[in-house]
């Protein structure tokens, strides 16, 4: 299975790339919804977080690390930001390669609409 996502960690398709090392990748959102909207990706496919396995641990736990460093250099990291990762159609994942939305630059206000 390819991914759009896929595509970019081949560099068949072209990205604003702002982090790279051996586990991840992360890229400017391409339809940002803040002024700092960060997508991070691991660079071996997982479909969704019901696929994560414990081989995946590594990956994952960079998002993180990841996400903490790419905060500092945005200039977001004291006033904070959000971390988002969805899963399947109900939580509104898109791309089904496993991902997380790094977003700030703004206040963001409540997670969910309370209804």
């Amino acid at each position: 299975m390819s991914t759009v996502f896929s595509k970019i960690i081949a560099r068949e398709i072209p990205a604003d790339i702002v982090y790279e090392d051996e586990l991840v990748l992360a890229f400017r959102d391409i339809a940002p919804s803040a002024p700092t909207h960060i997508l991070i990706i691991p660079k071996h496919e997982i479909a969704t977080a019901n696929d994560v396995t414990i081989e995946d641990e590594a990956a994952l736990g960079r998002l993180f690390t990841a996400a903490a460093k790419i905060a500092a250099e945005e200039g977001i990291a004291a006033d904070g930001y959000r971390l988002i990762v969805n899963c399947n159609a109900h939580g509104g994942q898109e791309v089904f390669h496993l991902h997380m939305h790094l977003v700030g630059g703004r206040p963001l206000g409540p997670m969910l609409a309370r209804k």
